[in-house]
């Protein structure tokens, strides 16, 4: 056995040869080098006793598969055992890997990843700076004989624990059959599987008092005789109790009262909303503080025979509020009076979260963090990858200073702040440590690929994308003199340093493109970030107008007349929470947690509010019961019962007279209820972490006095649910009252509910979960259980149906509503639960969820997503479902049941899924891959590259193209660079437009737009880029079709000294001729020189005008921060013919700029638009012919310039989908 001996001592060596994490984390590598799915625990040499055998153990011999070319050496098993059938046995023990020059790999100093179930793996992007994998050759080690015992375990614990007692301790063993045996075939080993011993604890320590604690406070006021107490704990065993009291309890002699019999304090003690605290204890501060008196039923509290000077105070406690302390108020008389006002305890929540940061050795870092909440957190604690520091060693507060960075101290941090109220942490903030010398910022920029026109020639791989560089908008580390770091200081980040010219041929001419050359550091880029939407009636779509808009506390605007809305989000907001509130008090106010775009830009979101109830007549001198349920033919899931006399006035005064009760219940299992519901049902934990709620109903109560309508407060409630509803049993245990802070949009928990029999009627019983609450406060309560059942789903959009990884779409509202379904019918849900919205970044998002590992339809995922406020579609799943297209590979997409919204009912929208949230089985290399992560696998999610699963959707539209001589990403708008040459000249504002051609013809052509500069010295002639669009027939007139085409607007470049006017060429493709233009256009490009002289009836050639122009003149025009949500609306009004409608049906006589007359050509004959492309020197010949000699000399450059643009149609055939018709509005004409 000694070969044996140096095999396990080389494994040994192996396992120690830097490798990062354990066995059982190690990845299985992937083609394109990015970590992929996670490896089974791979037995090692110390799971088997391989001298039990007999035979013993043999290596086999090496093997060498692959070389370290691209992303490193990837030598697997299963590769292996292809090109080597035969040669390894079916169950290896050990795995053995060298060099090519023969060294071992802590030798070369090199990170490698082994398993024997595996294979071996070396990754070039883990290794030191400036190393490489080598060239490895593996060998396995395989048993001799099949079964084998496996060493033993280690010694359990003692069976008994108290101290002084005497029990067992066991080890044991496995019986393994190297070979892959039927499940259920017997194997045996000869000898035992179990050993015990005997084991004693050590002997019980003598219990011991600790010392007294101090006297409590007197338990009366002054004048009288009170006890108080003191107490002592014992450090004692389980068996030996302490001799003795733990508590000592004495009379305290009366606290004389100050000699000033005539002298009275009397006050009051008040909520900040102004309702009264009864039986709050007031006290005189001093050392001790003195007892003085209780509030009565109404807030008020006297205390007799006190001289006060004007430096006394008192303070205030009550449960459920922060402790108050006040100045008395005296005026020389023998009265003096205190008004307390105390705030409701509000737990911490986070304002100001660290920054990630970049530092080379040896400099300082600060990273800062700040909570709100009653009282104010003033404790602090931060912790390190999750290590808490220690506080005397770094001394911190809200700040944590490192000075003398180490690489060690790279990694995640974040802090926890914590009250008597409860605790809340930041999210983490990374720490990237350079080594001297290390680039943050590399100069070679990665790789970015564009479309070409479909006329450029394909490179060698058959593609017509190019590559234009990227440079990652990532952090670059802070010099000396940088800021703390709890400002708004941008930081520098890497970025454009410098740009290249190229030309392209295509078609015979010159396609101009620039390119990135070069990136290195500079300031990072602070674009605004907003939120735009509407809000609107839940029920009847009726919009808010000119109502309140809340963050936090703070107004910050109103609602138009339409109920739109704006909201600039302020700088390191991590949770958009806003509220909007309904001046007429015809809605519950609506707290929404709102997605928005860190990288800037503008998202669209829909707010829907909730209408409320009509209030009925209750008698307040009787009991009431009220029912909480809003679905037709079913019972209510619970009611709240008011007993008699429970309604108060503001001063505490029992109200009995008519009271106007308005009750609105949001009731989950109607489905159209979701979007009306308020916050994320979220909750901050013990721990601080924010963590789901699952709900099972809302409801918000208004009650009023019947003839004066001053609003009324209750005394204790009681709510009494249905536990009938509840399907899940493990929710009937943890089932809570909650209410919603309207500032953070967190619930905080009211009560529990406790499940109670109850009789209804005669003879039935029934189990009710009954709690109680005092309304105090208009708050919006909830019936909800944490669930700890966690996973995220992966999803991404795309451009269009291609699913190109490097078209994918950002800026895109994902939106999930968990469901609980009826078992058996996966399409009629029960409920829903829950629900989450994130936008989409350059790799998709990760969408929390709920889910069950042991029923896959436990719950179902209902998943929209939204661009700018028009609906994406997701991928059918009828006639039959396509694991290619879905983006899931079989059998996992079976088990996941995936289902578009049409998939019963083809007439049905084609814009969501739904799937069963079934959380993935780790020992199942199927469910490992996506697109279902468990909760603790976030980073796993956001990190999966493009090949893992995921789930689609994609936007679907009429055939365009669009093409920029500046690329830049719309969706990011980090990726701006200033240049004369761009599309957008302005990236804090974005200006869209737009020209209406109308095309009398029998099919949809495509509509080109050229667009060069017209008036600027620094771009006359020059290309801007090129748009293609196709035209939509209009339903209503035959043969008639229309187009709206982009155009480069008129106005500043980016230096924002000089106008350029756009030099813009429309030409539709196919034999078409112009026969009309808007003569309101053109009076106002004949009054606005120079003109451009249309001398070719093919197409139209004009100056864009500066200002904006409406519908009159064809011309659409919007202005917003974020590109393509200006684009989405222009093209709504320019469909709907209107400067301020939106449609998805083409309008195509209505609010037009251009007519052409398109007819089919005869065959072999080749259009105008077509002959610029493929031979543009023929063509210039044919228009000087048609024009003349003098009349080319005065010709517009842009004819001349036509074939250095260059024309792209994008897919050749027409993509009209039956979906793209559904997301139309109703046809002109029909009711």
């Amino acid at each position: 056995m000694g070969e044996l001996a140096l095999a396990l001592l080389a494994l040994a060596t192996l396992h120690g040869a830097g490798a990062t994490e354990p066995l059982e984390n190690d990845s299985e590598p992937g083609k394109s080098g990015a970590m992929g799915k996670p490896w089974k625990a791979a037995p090692s040499l110390a799971e088997l006793d391989l001298d039990t055998a007999g035979g013993g153990a043999e290596w086999t011999s090496w093997f060498n598969i692959d070389h370290p070319g691209g992303d490193g050496d990837f030598e697997s098993l299963e590769a292996i055992r292809f090109y080597y059938r035969g040669r390894v046995c079916q169950r290896p023990v050990a795995i053995q890997a060298r060099t090519t020059e023969w060294e071992l790999p802590q030798e070369v100093g090199e990170v490698v990843h082994v398993s024997p179930k595996k294979g071996f793996r070396c990754v070039n992007k883990e290794q030191p700076q400036g190393k490489t994998c080598s060239n490895y050759h593996i060998r396995f080690l395989c048993p001799l004989d099949n079964i084998y015992w496996s060493h033993w375990s280690s010694w359990s614990p003692c069976s008994r624990s108290a101290c002084g007692s005497t029990g067992t301790q066991t080890r044991t063993r496995r019986c393994v059959d190297a070979r892959l045996v039927a499940a259920l075939k017997e194997i045996k080993c000869k000898g035992k599987a179990v050993e015990r011993r005997p084991c004693s604890t050590s002997p019980c320590p003598e219990p011991v008092w600790m010392e007294w604690g101090s006297w409590g406070p007197c338990s009366s006021s002054c004048g009288s005789t009170g006890t108080r107490v003191r107490r002592r704990s014992c450090k004692k065993t389980k068996k030996v109790p302490c001799t003795g009291r733990p508590t000592e309890v004495q009379k305290c002699p009366p606290t004389p009262c100050p000699a000033c019999p005539g002298h009275t304090l009397q006050g009051t003690v008040t909520s900040s909303t102004g309702m009264v605290l009864p039986d709050a204890h007031i006290y005189l501060e001093g050392r001790p503080p003195v007892l003085l008196a209780r509030s009565d039923g109404r807030g008020g509290f006297t205390a007799v025979g006190l001289c006060l000077d004007t430096t006394a105070n008192i303070s205030a406690h009550h449960e459920g509020f922060a402790p108050a302390v006040v100045p008395i108020i005296t005026n020389g008389s023998s009265v003096a009076v205190a008004h307390v006002r105390m705030q409701r305890l509000e737990k911490p929540y986070m304002v100001l979260h660290p920054k990630a940061k970049v530092r080379v050795a040896g400099q300082e870092v600060t990273f800062c963090c700040k909570a709100s909440g009653t009282p104010v957190p003033k404790k602090y604690h931060w912790y390190h990858n999750g290590t808490l520091l220690e506080r005397r060693v770094h001394r911190y507060g809200s700040r944590l200073v490192l000075r003398g960075l180490a690489l060690e101290q790279a990694g995640s941090y974040h802090c926890k702040a914590s009250t008597e109220a409860g605790a809340i942490r930041s999210v983490p903030a990374q720490l990237t440590v350079l080594a001297q010398g290390q680039q943050s910022c590399k100069p070679e920029p990665e790789p970015s690929l564009v479309e070409l026109p479909s006329e450029c020639p394909q490179d060698a791989t058959g593609s017509r994308y190019y590559n234009v560089g990227r440079c990652p908008p990532t952090p670059c580390a802070g010099g000396a003199g940088e800021q703390s770091g709890c400002g708004g200081d941008a930081g520098r980040c890497c970025g454009v340093r410098r740009m290249e010219m190229r030309e392209i041929p295509c078609a015979g001419s010159l396609l101009p493109i620039k390119v990135v050359a070069e990136c290195g550091c500079g300031p990072c880029a602070q674009p605004r970030v907003l939120v735009q939407g509407r809000v609107t009636a839940a029920d009847t779509g009726e919009p808010l107008r000119f109502g309140q808009i809340f963050l936090g506390g703070r107004k910050v605007g109103f609602t138009g007349y339409k109920g739109s809305f704006t909201i600039e989000v302020p700088p390191d907001t991590q949770r958009l929470v806003a509220r909007f509130v309904d001046k007429q008090q015809r809605f519950l106010d609506a707290i929404k947690v709102l997605p928005f775009n860190r990288r800037g830009g503008a998202i669209y979101q829909e707010v829907k509010m909730l209408r409320k109830k009509e209030p009925v007549d209750l008698d307040g001198s009787q009991s009431n019961a009220i029912p909480l349920g809003e679905v037709s033919g079913r019972e209510p899931i619970a009611e709240l019962v008011l007993p008699a006399g429970v309604f108060l006035r503001p001063s505490g005064e029992v109200f009995n007279g008519t009271v106007k009760a308005s009750v609105t219940f949001l009731d989950p299992r109607d489905m159209a209820t979701a979007s009306a519901a308020s916050s994320d049902l979220s909750f901050a934990n013990t721990e601080g972490e924010i963590v789901p709620l699952r709900t099972y109903g809302m409801f918000a109560v208004d009650f009023r006095e019947g003839e004066s309508g001053v609003a009324l407060q209750t005394g204790p409630v009681e709510v009494r649910m249905d536990a009938g509803q509840v399907w899940m049993p493990e929710h009937l245990q943890k089932m809570k009252l909650w209410s919603l802070n309207p500032k953070t949009g967190l619930w905080e928990e009211e009560g529990v509910l406790r499940p109670v029999e109850r009789s209804r009627g005669k003879r039935e019983e029934r189990t009710f979960l009954v709690g109680n609450l005092e309304i105090r406060e208009r708050r919006l309560f909830n019936l909800d259980v944490p669930e700890d059942r966690r996973c995220f789903v992966k999803v991404r959009a795309y451009s269009n149906e291609k699913f190109n990884p490097y078209e994918q779409l950002e800026g895109v509202v994902i939106s999930l509503i968990n469901l609980e379904p009826q078992p058996g019918y996966p399409s009629n849900p029960r409920a829903w639960g829950r629900f989450d919205s994130v936008v989409t970044g350059p790799n998709g998002a990760c969408l929390p969820a709920f889910c069950d590992s042991q029923r896959p339809d436990a719950y179902s995922a209902y998943v929209t997503a939204t661009l700018g406020g028009e609906e994406l579609e997701a991928v059918a799943s009828s006639p039959k479902l396509n694991p290619n297209a879905v983006g899931v590979s079989q059998p996992y997409l079976g088990k996941l049941g995936y289902r578009r919204s049409d998939h019963d009912d083809p007439n049905l929208k084609k814009t969501a899924f739904q799937i069963n949230v079934a959380k993935p089985d780790p020992n199942n290399v199927d469910e490992t891959n996506g697109p279902i992560y468990p909760y603790r696998s976030l980073e796993e999610c956001e990190e999966a590259p493009v090949s893992a699963n995921h789930l689609r959707f994609y936007r679907v539209e009429v055939d365009k193209y669009e093409y920029n001589v500046v690329p830049f990403k719309e969706s990011d708008l980090t990726s701006w660079t200033g240049d004369y040459l761009l599309w957008w000249p302005n990236p804090q504002e974005f200006r869209a437009c737009f020209i209406k051609v109308q095309i009398e013809g029998p099919q949809e052509y495509m509509v080109r737009s050229r667009n060069v500069g017209g008036s600027h010295p620094r771009t006359r002639g020059q290309l801007y880029g090129l748009r293609d669009t196709r035209s939509v027939r209009d339903m209503l007139l035959e043969g008639t079709s229309a187009a709206c085409v982009e155009f480069k607007c008129s106005g500043m470049l980016f230096d924002q000294s000089l106008v350029d006017r756009t030099l813009v060429s429309i030409i539709p493709q196919g034999s078409c001729r112009r026969t009309a233009v808007n003569s309101l256009l053109q009076e106002y490009l004949s009054r606005h020189p120079p003109v451009a002289e249309n001398n070719h009836t093919a197409a139209f050639t004009m100056l864009a005008p500066v200002d904006p122009l409406g519908h009159n003149y064809g011309i659409y025009t919007v202005t917003d921060q974020n590109p393509r949500l200006a684009k989405e609306i222009a093209i709504g009004r320019c469909f709907d013919g209107t400067s301020d409608g939106f449609s998805r049906e083409m309008k195509a006589d209505t609010g037009t700029a251009l007519t052409f007359t398109c007819q089919e050509r005869p065959p072999g004959r080749e259009s105008f638009f077509q002959r610029l492309l493929t031979a543009p020197a023929e063509a210039l010949a044919e228009i000087r012919r048609e024009m003349g000699t003098g009349e080319m000399r005065r010709a517009p450059p842009e004819v001349m310039d036509f074939a250095s643009g260059a024309q792209a149609t994008g897919p050749t055939a027409p993509r009209r989908t039956p979906s793209s018709r559904q997301r139309m509005g109703p046809i002109r004409g029909q009711p």
